[in-house]
């Protein structure tokens, strides 16, 4: 069998590692791989490249992804179904190994329905996913965010300011809830949960007339303002955005409620105030022991799938296993943060 694999959506620390477990372990079975560039853009393009033992030796440490990647949505393309197939059946690619996110795994669960074989891996340093406990690039974006609130604290403490932190995260607040425990945070805002201006500066009003004269904000980039507070913030419901275009999925860009959180606290408080935008550089670099551990289980687990002829399917966590849970159910809905783990982070609040 010759088998296509790709990476789409946006980079995350582990995906080398996926490609590195698959194509190790197909090869094993004796299938031919082929790896597709910029995700599904590469089967529209046609662009393909060899992959064997030796393309992917020494990128199991390795940010990014070899394959490149990209925000392609073939169902936005003239005729993109049909072309992807058409391509698939000139290049002789029997089954597809899909990496990617809700956007990314979406488009592989369309494809299945069209008579395509294809099995998928969750990836998003969100952890959004449906369907699986956790998503490698995960652990390695709140690592990279703790360390930088843990950096930010001797900041705020020097000078008696306040910090808030805008991470990643734009329909559920993964990253921002366990970075900002971990970090000792003193206000954690979420999609999740809308929140006031008021009632923040409510929080760290008390907090600094206690004698404990700077504060930690962190925010996820997709948090939103309660409907009363909402009036000129922005033109898309209670979102921030950075700017009003849309990729192919139909997904704003976020960013920059981080500088207006911190201006508005300023303004009301009186409170010295700066923001600090962490960005991609949540997304970069190399990926911690334990996404490359479970990018590894994720790959061998998908060529398994793939050797098994159970298509339509994706690897999951689930607990400590790693077990099989179709397309369509991984990309139902988002997994947001469970209201359990919000009220533990608040019993430190302020």
């Amino acid at each position: 069998m010759k088998l296509g694999v790709l990476t789409g959506g946006g980079d995350c620390p582990g995906l080398n590692a996926v490609i590195r477990a698959v194509v190790r372990k197909s090869m094993q079975s004796g299938h031919e791989m082929v790896g597709i560039r910029a995700g599904w853009k590469g089967l529209l393009d046609k662009n393909f490249l060899t992959l064997d033992r030796e393309s992917v030796s020494g990128i199991l440490h390795r940010g990014g992804t070899i394959l490149g990647t990209s925000r392609t949505n073939i169902y936005k393309e003239k005729d993109g179904e049909a072309t992807v197939i058409k391509n698939m059946l000139e290049a002789h690619i029997d089954a597809l190994v899909a990496i990617g996110g809700e956007d990314t795994l979406g488009i592989a669960s369309k494809l299945f329905k069209a008579g395509v074989k294809v099995v998928g891996v969750p990836k998003t340093i969100d952890n959004d996913l449906s369907a699986t406990d956790f998503t490698f690039g995960f652990d390695t974006a709140v690592n990279i965010a703790t360390e930088a609130i843990d950096r930010l604290h001797t900041t705020a403490e020097s000078h008696n300011r306040v910090i808030v932190v805008e991470v990643m995260g734009r329909h559920a607040g993964w990253i921002a809830i366990y970075s900002g425990i971990a970090g000792g945070a003193d206000i954690i805002l979420i999609p999740e949960k809308p929140f006031s201006f008021d009632n923040i500066c409510k929080i760290l009003t008390k907090r600094h007339s206690s004698g404990r004269d700077f504060s930690i904000v962190v925010v996820s980039e997709g948090a939103k303002l309660q409907a009363e507070e909402n009036q000129d913030q922005d033109k898309d419901g209670s979102l921030i955005l950075s700017s009003m275009k849309k990729d192919s999925f139909g997904h704003v860009r976020l960013g920059g409620i981080g500088y207006i959180l911190a201006d508005e606290i300023e303004k009301r408080t009186g409170f010295e105030t700066r923001a600090s935008v962490l960005g991609y550089i949540q997304r970069g670099g190399t990926p911690t022991a334990f996404d490359r551990v479970l990018a590894t289980r994720f790959g061998v687990f998908a060529s398994e799938l793939v050797e098994k002829g159970d298509w339509g399917k994706m690897a999951a966590l689930k607990g400590n296993e790693i077990v099989a849970v179709s397309l369509e159910e991984a990309v139902s809905q988002i997994k947001t943060v469970d209201v359990k783990l919000l009220d533990v982070a608040e019993t430190f609040f302020g």
